[in-house]
């Protein structure tokens, strides 16, 4: 059965999500490790970080997942912006090895009508930045784009690009589903799917492939926007994923919702419609 979990808040303390994360009936979860819509935060302290990994340890919840804040990106041809954005990567990269989390999904940000070739100069210098300062045995997996004007990442191509500058193998791919359809890839059905992967195979590698965003789309395919949806209720429909969680290598990979949360549906509704998807191509 597939393994599969929501982001949860960390308010109260870190500690707090593992125990969210039980309640909702997670596999898997993702955090922000600080507040997402500040540049600054406090250094962890050892309590902190104990509490969370012998509550993680003991929920046998796998994986954990970081993801970097909302402020920092990576492309920025502003300097100042720029290196708060390195100096916060490589800081997440620490907190993850202490916290026992094996990866950190990053967005690649914009180059801001800088153009491809400064963005990539500015991303892939980055990452190679924070990886060094971080040497240890935690994966930065790099989550692909919607498309908008300016943005990074949002082909296979523009990642794979990045991937060849950086050359490091600490480097994965987080793949979301909502992105990727407003993106213009289309997922929908077994043919469209396949189609999809063999183009990310060839360009970037189905082994760099670590985790999956979950989420369906408001917007149309090739909308480039990024706007999130519930399970089944958006563009990609229900048979879009009834047909990638019976894929057989997706259906291994750790999945990670990030779905509204309204009167609709909550993210244990969420949870339940993608096992429910999952268990047809069981039956």
């Amino acid at each position: 059965m597939v393994k599969v979990g929501v982001h949860v808040s960390i308010a109260g303390g870190l500690d707090k999500a593992v125990d969210r994360a039980v309640e909702k009936g997670c596999d898997d979860f993702q955090i922000f490790s600080r507040n997402p819509r500040g540049w600054s935060s406090r250094d962890l302290s050892p309590n902190e970080v104990k509490r969370f990994s012998d509550k993680l340890k003991a929920s046998g919840i796998f994986p954990a997942v970081d993801h970097m804040p909302y402020l920092p990106n990576l492309a920025s041809p502003k300097d100042d912006i720029y290196s708060k954005s390195v100096e916060i990567l490589s800081s997440e990269l620490i907190r993850c090895r202490d916290l026992g989390i094996p990866y950190l999904v990053t967005h690649l940000g914009s180059h801001t009508g800088a153009g491809f070739e400064d963005g990539l100069s500015r991303i892939t210098g980055a990452m190679k930045e924070g990886l060094s300062k971080s040497k240890n045995g935690v994966m930065l997996l790099l989550e692909n784009a919607a498309g908008s004007k300016n943005s990074m990442g949002g082909s296979f191509k523009d990642i794979a690009a990045i991937l060849d500058v950086v050359g490091s193998k600490r480097v994965g791919i987080c793949l979301d589903t909502c992105h990727l359809f407003a993106a213009g890839y289309d997922i929908r059905t077994k043919e469209a799917l396949e189609k999809t992967l063999q183009e990310f195979d060839d360009l970037i590698g189905m082994g760099r492939l670590r985790l999956l965003h979950l989420n369906d789309s408001k917007g149309a395919l090739g909308s480039n926007l990024d706007r999130h949806e519930h399970i089944g209720l958006g563009g990609i429909g229900e048979e879009g994923f009834a047909t990638i969680l019976a894929h057989e290598t997706l259906r291994n990979l750790p999945v990670v919702l990030e779905t509204p949360v309204d009167a609709r549906r909550d993210d244990v509704g969420n949870i339940m419609a993608v096992r429910e998807m999952a268990s047809r191509s069981e039956r």
